[in-house]
C-alpha cells in the first residue's frame, strides 16, 4: 500500500521541473505495471494496512485510474506545446490520482464516502475551469460542484448516524448489519446516484463534458462516473432489506431514463455531447444491475464500469483529435472525414463498435450479464432493454456514418492524418478493452 502512495507523492516535485512532461507520464505507466503485478488474493481483502486495503473491485478501479491518468497526459500534448501552465496541469493530474487511489482503497466509511470522494472533485473542477474551451466552463463547473454537494450533505449525515448507531464505520464489518431505515437508505445512495449519473440528476454531465478539455472529459467519463457505482456496491452491503423493498423505483427510473437519453442522442449536433449522453444511457443499466442485488447484476455492473471507462475515454480522444484539426465539434462541419483521415476512420469504427457492445469487447460481457439479471427480476424489463440496446447501436452508427461519410467542409485548407502519439493513445484504450475479456474468470470468482 505505502509504496504506491509514496511513489505518487514523490512524483509531485517532478511536475515542476523543466522538461519532465513525458517523464511523469512514463512514471505513471511504470507504476501501472508495478501495480498490475502485485500478489493478489482474490478471495478476500488483502494488503490491508491500518485503514487501507484492496479487494477485486477496488483493485480493478485503481488500475483503471492509473491507466486513464497516464493517457490523459498523453492526450494533452497541446498544453505542453503551447506552454499552457502544463506544470500545474501535471500536478493537478497527480493530485487527482492520489485522491482516487485513496478513495478506492480506504476502509472507513467516512473517509471514503465523504472526504476523498469529495476531494477528487476539486482537481476535476480546476481542470474544467482552468483548461476548458468556452466562457461557459465557469457555469459547467458550478453545475458539477453544486450537484455533487447537494447530494453529499445527506450522505454525510447518514454516515454520522451509522457510526453513532453501530460504533464502527469500517466497510468490512458493516456486512453483518442490516439497517432497515428508509430515510437512511435515501440519504446514503442519493449522492452516488447523481454522481453516476441517474436520469433526472444527469444535467451536470453533458455541460461538464462539452466545456471540459480532453483530460477533463477523459477523467469524468473514465473514473468519476465509476465513483458512484463503487459507492453503491459498498453501501448495499448493509442496506439490503430496505433496498429490496424500494429498488423497483430506481430500476424503473434508470431504464426509462436510459431509453429517453438514447433517443436524445439522435438529436445532438455536438460530438462530445452525444458521447456524454451515451454515457448516461450505459450507466442507467449499471444502476439497474446494482439495485437488483444478484450475482449477474453485480458482475455485469462491475465489468461494464471498467469497459465503459476505457471505451468512452477513447471516444472523447477521437472527438478531440477532430477538434484539434477543424476547431469545431459540430457534426455538420466534421463530415467526410474518411477522405482526410482514412486511418483514423478505422479507430472510430473500432471504438464505436465497442460502444455498441460488439464482440469481443468487454462491453458485450457486461451488457449480457446485466440483461440476464434485469430479465430475471422482471420479464417486462426485456422490452426496455431491447430498445436501449437497439438505440445504442443506432446512435453509434449515426455518429460514425455522419462524421466519416458525406461531403466534406469546403473551409478546410490544411490537414494532417495523425501522429504516432494519437494512434498509440487510441490503441492503449482499445487493446485492454478487447483483451480483458480473456481473463474474465478472474473478475467473477470474487463475486
Amino acid at each position: 500500500m505505502m509504496k504506491m502512495k509514496f511513489m505518487m507523492i514523490f512524483m509531485i516535485p517532478l511536475c515542476f521541473m523543466k522538461n519532465m512532461f513525458w517523464l511523469v507520464q512514463m512514471m505513471l505507466f511504470f507504476m501501472m505495471f508495478l501495480f498490475m503485478n502485485l500478489n493478489l488474493n482474490i478471495m478476500c481483502f488483502f494488503n490491508m494496512s491500518y485503514m487501507f486495503y484492496w479487494d477485486i473491485i477496488s483493485f480493478g478501479l485503481i488500475l483503471l485510474s492509473i491507466w486513464i491518468c497516464s493517457l490523459m497526459i498523453m492526450a494533452s500534448e497541446s498544453l505542453f506545446k503551447m506552454n499552457s501552465y502544463f506544470n500545474f496541469f501535471l500536478f493537478n493530474v497527480i493530485f487527482l490520482l492520489i485522491m482516487l487511489y485513496w478513495t478506492f482503497s480506504v476502509l472507513k466509511l467516512l473517509l471514503f464516502h465523504y472526504f476523498f470522494f469529495e476531494a477528487s472533485l476539486i482537481p476535476t473542477l480546476l481542470l474544467i475551469i482552468g483548461w476548458g474551451y468556452q466562457p461557459e466552463r465557469i457555469q459547467a463547473g458550478m453545475y458539477l460542484l453544486f450537484y455533487t454537494l447537494f447530494g453529499s450533505l445527506p450522505l454525510l449525515m447518514g454516515i454520522i448516524y451509522v457510526f453513532n448507531d453501530l460504533n464502527t464505520s469500517t466497510i468490512y464489518f458493516l456486512k453483518v448489519f442490516n439497517m432497515n431505515m428508509y430515510l437512511l437508505y435515501i440519504s446514503m445512495i442519493f449522492a452516488f446516484l447523481e454522481k453516476m449519473p441517474m436520469y433526472f440528476a444527469h444535467l451536470w454531465l453533458p455541460k461538464a463534458h462539452v466545456e471540459a478539455p480532453i483530460s477533463g472529459s477523459m477523467i469524468l467519463a473514465g473514473i468519476m462516473l465509476k465513483l458512484g457505482g463503487y459507492g453503491l456496491l459498498r453501501v448495499m452491503i448493509f442496506l439490503q432489506e430496505v433496498n429490496l423493498k424500494l429498488n423497483y423505483i430506481w430500476i424503473i427510473i434508470s431504464l426509462v431514463g436510459g431509453l429517453f437519453i438514447s433517443m436524445k442522442c439522435f438529436c445532438q449536433v455536438d460530438m462530445k455531447s452525444l458521447i456524454a449522453y451515451s454515457s448516461v444511457a450505459h450507466m442507467s443499466m449499471v444502476i439497474g444491475g446494482i439495485m437488483i442485488m444478484n450475482y449477474w447484476g453485480f458482475i455485469g455492473s462491475y465489468v461494464l464500469m471498467i469497459s465503459h471507462g476505457l471505451c468512452s475515454s477513447g471516444m472523447f480522444c477521437l472527438a478531440n483529435i477532430n477538434y484539434e484539426r477543424l476547431h469545431s465539434r459540430s457534426l455538420y462541419i466534421n463530415k467526410g472525414m474518411m477522405n482526410f483521415m482514412p486511418s483514423m476512420s478505422l479507430w472510430w469504427f473500432l471504438l464505436l463498435s465497442s460502444n455498441m457492445a460488439a464482440p469481443p469487447s468487454l462491453n458485450l460481457l457486461g451488457e449480457i450479464s446485466l440483461i440476464n439479471s434485469l430479465v430475471s427480476w422482471s420479464n417486462i424489463s426485456m422490452i426496455l432493454l431491447m430498445m436501449i440496446s437497439f438505440f445504442s447501436a443506432g446512435y453509434s452508427l449515426y455518429l460514425y456514418s455522419y462524421i466519416q461519410h458525406g461531403k466534406y467542409f469546403q473551409g478546410l485548407y490544411s490537414f494532417y492524418v495523425g501522429s504516432s502519439r494519437e494512434y498509440l493513445l487510441l490503441f492503449l484504450h482499445w487493446f485492454p478493452l478487447n483483451m480483458m475479456i480473456l481473463k474474465v474468470d478472474f473478475i467473477s470468482i470474487w463475486f
